[in-house]
């Protein structure tokens, strides 16, 4: 069995979120390091002192990713005072057409956006030179299974984690030979407030804890995608092979409907 080795340095993005916060939670051993974001002041206190409860040594910044200069402006001075050896992308929004089927609204798409993507790829370009500098470092990005193949009740949150998918694939063949790490990380259901707003059925939903020890295996073994659980990703990897009217055959009868 492989030893789980966990990096000195650990800075998550979105760590007040279910994902996030278990992240946080498990990389928060005596002698590392958590830098931690968020929006929500007062779980991210509570992070904080639970790590530190823990043995970590914990700093936390209160910020809204959507702000992309304050955002870049911090990880730039962050990485120049600390030598981040991973950066979990995690902060991540979903949006829905509504039990009604009324379709998105356009603001909460836009938003969407600017947090999944834009603010993902503003995060990577902010802590690379600092690790390009070194020849070392990992970046880990939270896709989707969502990913492989639109599902009709969530065509922003879909579209986004394919671009994220795409980027961090695309990362990875770049930065190895420079010796810089890029996982691409594509959950399935994982018990999180975002997953209960979320409609339609939700198979194999995993705990948030479980899900990140499963992330952190994977990050040390530096497996180019970590996806789970197995039945789900091997069906939404299907999807995306079957002819397209298949799929949404398939999607339909399953409860995924527009």
């Amino acid at each position: 069995m492989t030893r789980v080795i966990s990096p000195q340095t650990v800075l998550i993005t979105g760590a007040t979120g279910g994902i996030g916060g278990a992240l946080a939670d498990v990389y928060a051993e005596p002698g590392n390091t958590l830098i931690l974001q968020g929006r929500n002041a007062a779980r991210l206190a509570e992070l904080s002192a639970q790590c530190e409860a823990r043995g970590a040594r914990v700093l936390t910044r209160v910020l809204d990713v959507r702000n992309r200069d304050e955002l870049s402006t911090w990880l730039r001075d962050v990485c120049n005072q600390e030598a981040v050896n991973l950066v979990i992308v995690n902060a991540g929004v979903n949006t829905n057409i509504g039990s009604a089927g009324a379709g998105e609204r356009w603001e909460d798409t836009e938003a969407l956006i600017e947090v999944n993507v834009l603010a993902a790829m503003a995060t990577v370009e902010a802590v690379l030179p600092s690790m390009r500098a070194r020849g070392a470092g990992q970046i880990a990005l939270i896709s989707s299974l969502a990913a492989y193949f639109g599902l009709p009740v969530t065509p922003s949150y879909c579209a986004s984690k394919a671009a994220v998918k795409v980027y961090g694939e695309a990362l990875r063949g770049w930065l190895a030979p420079e010796g810089i790490r890029v996982n691409v990380v594509m959950p399935g259901y994982v018990e999180s407030q975002m997953c209960r707003d979320m409609p339609g059925p939700k198979p194999f939903l995993w705990p948030a804890d479980k899900a990140a020890r499963f992330i952190q295996r994977g990050l040390a073994r530096n497996r180019p995608r970590i996806s789970f659980p197995f039945p789900l990703n091997f069906g939404t990897w299907w999807l995306s092979v079957l002819p397209p009217a298949t799929s949404e055959r398939i999607l339909r009868l399953i409860g995924y409907r527009g």
